[in-house]
């Protein structure tokens, strides 16, 4: 399988002071794991696309140490350009690419909102897919009346209410975060220097003026040349073709022709391979004719299924003679495995409309869930350390009374760590059930019985991370801890009885399953 690619192209309000864009580019690939693919600048509109990709979690956090730059170094007080803006990071879109999904560039959006609202005291909206509200899905509604409008209105209209962070505008104004199917940004520059044939032709091709449908423009001057600047949202339903000559027919019109067009940041092979059949009238044309995508799919295929033959999975870890992973690795294991079934019927609640009510509760919940499976995924690791640590122990010297002092006292740390790690799986796997429990009540009717199977995982995981605590605790000499976390485990295991008992009277009653 490919892993998980996602792209960001946030626009900065910054152009003219080279300065400042090297160091928040810098900012950007200071972070491991992120590629920049493209950097454009204008002058004119005082704004700069930088285009990344890399994993979902380099992505996030580039994007965040970027903004985080751009707000040390960008005053909107002291802006001028072509371009509207509300923020020295203006957008930050999410744009899903390989094996990750629009859903998930939707989390993404609203945690990296959430982190700059809080640590970075920054308004942050949401738009396109990840909106909270109607109006704000369109870019045009957030940003309208600009930086300056914002700073007068927030506070006092709740309409202006950001998603998260302050309801104050400060130096570096408001973002936008949002998540998004790819855009192409492209700009027609006329045979004129008159901006208001720009205009009106920008009027002309926007279908919010009754123009194309997925289609944004503006007319604006950009180094004393008209420029129509637009952006087409879905360009397989509008090509960008069909854009060029709709311009181009307009500007006739008024006795101006097309000069050059201009791409801004980067666009798909489809839309380029698309304009290409759509001019050379190839009816017949198949995308396998293209020869470096033959090539392409040729040297990859070998590749992909070579590198997957090299990385054994867990389940065949476990089933190895090596004695770690194992049981206590295999709880962590299992208990991850529930969180993710309590996630996927969070997001299978947040697509339909009918569960509209409970539409925050289940954005907290796939939270928490994501949370929690990233926990118990690390501690598949944690618990394999632990008894690694405590096979180490006992390997120690014991020659002399010194070493035999120094051994036992590393035995009994590691021992005492052996059980605590299980018992901490114990207690994020109860967390689990009882989030399996509110799905099951409150989500999806459909998913039901995966939240019921998410309950029955973590109770399962809770019980052997139980087995993994008391094994250990046989061989500890603190009595105080013996009895200490067995009283911990206890208090655990009743809570994740009864959390079965409430999980079997709600798929009875709300599932109507028969349990009998």
């Amino acid at each position: 399988m490919p892993s998980p690619l996602v792209e960001c192209i946030p626009n900065f309000s910054e152009a003219r002071r080279p300065e400042v864009v090297e160091s928040i580019l810098a900012a950007i690939t200071d972070v491991q794991g992120v590629h920049v693919l493209d950097r454009h600048s204008d002058l004119d509109h005082n704004r700069t696309v930088l285009t990344f990709v890399g994993s979902p979690a380099a992505v996030e956090e580039a994007a965040y140490q970027g903004i985080a730059r751009a707000a040390q170094l960008i005053d909107l007080n002291q802006h001028t350009g072509a371009h509207p803006r509300i923020g020295a990071t203006d957008v930050v879109p999410f744009v899903p690419i390989t094996d990750f999904t629009m859903q998930e560039c939707v989390e993404m959006a609203r945690r990296l909102g959430k982190r700059v609202g809080d640590e970075l005291s920054i308004p942050v909206y949401l738009y396109e897919d990840a909106a909270t509200k109607p109006e704000h899905q369109n870019l045009e509604n957030i940003r309208h009346g600009q930086y300056e409008a914002l700073k007068e209105e927030m506070g006092v209209n709740p309409a202006r209410d950001p998603d998260f962070g302050p309801h104050k505008v400060g130096p570096a104004g408001a973002t936008v975060i949002g998540a998004r199917a790819p855009l192409i940004a492209f700009n027609v520059y006329l045979t004129t220097n008159e901006v208001s044939i720009a205009q009106k032709i920008a009027k002309a091709v926007r279908h919010s003026n009754g123009g194309l449908r997925y289609v944004k423009a503006m007319g604006v001057m950009v180094e004393g040349r008209a420029q129509v600047s637009m952006n087409l949202t879905n360009y397989h339903q509008t090509p960008v073709a069909r854009v060029v000559e709709f311009v181009r027919r307009e500007a006739a019109r008024y006795g101006v022709g097309i000069h050059h067009s201009e791409l801004v940041g980067l666009l798909p092979q489809d839309a380029l391979t698309n304009a290409a059949i759509w001019y050379l009238q190839l009816d017949d044309f198949q995308p396998d004719q293209i020869l470096e995508s033959r090539l392409y799919e040729l040297l990859r295929s070998p590749t992909q299924a070579a590198a997957a033959a090299q990385q054994p999975d867990f389940i065949d870890q476990l089933a190895s003679s090596t004695p770690t992973p194992g049981g206590g690795a295999a709880a962590a294991h299992t208990g991850a495995a529930a969180a993710a079934l309590v996630a996927m019927v969070g997001r299978g609640t947040l697509t339909k409309k009918k569960y509209e009510a409970v539409k925050d509760q289940m954005w907290a919940l796939v939270e928490q869930a994501e949370s929690l499976r990233t926990e118990l995924a690390q501690a598949v690791d944690e618990d394999c350390a632990a008894f690694d640590a405590v096979m180490a122990a006992f390997k120690l010297p014991k020659d002399t009374p010194e070493q035999q002092t120094a051994r036992a006292q590393a035995v009994q740390a590691a021992t005492l760590l052996a059980a605590q790690v299980p018992l901490k799986v114990a207690g994020k796997a109860l967390d689990v059930q009882k989030l399996a429990l509110q799905a099951a009540a409150d989500g999806n009717l459909n998913a039901i019985t995966d939240a019921g199977s998410a309950s029955a995982l973590a109770h399962a995981a809770l019980t052997c991370a139980a087995y993994n605590v008391r094994t250990n605790l046989l061989s500890l000499e603190d009595e105080k801890a013996v009895v200490d976390l067995k009283n911990q485990l206890r208090i655990l295991e009743t809570s994740s009885t009864e959390q079965e008992g409430l999980m079997h009277k709600v798929l009875v009653e709300r599932g109507g399953i028969s349990l009998g």
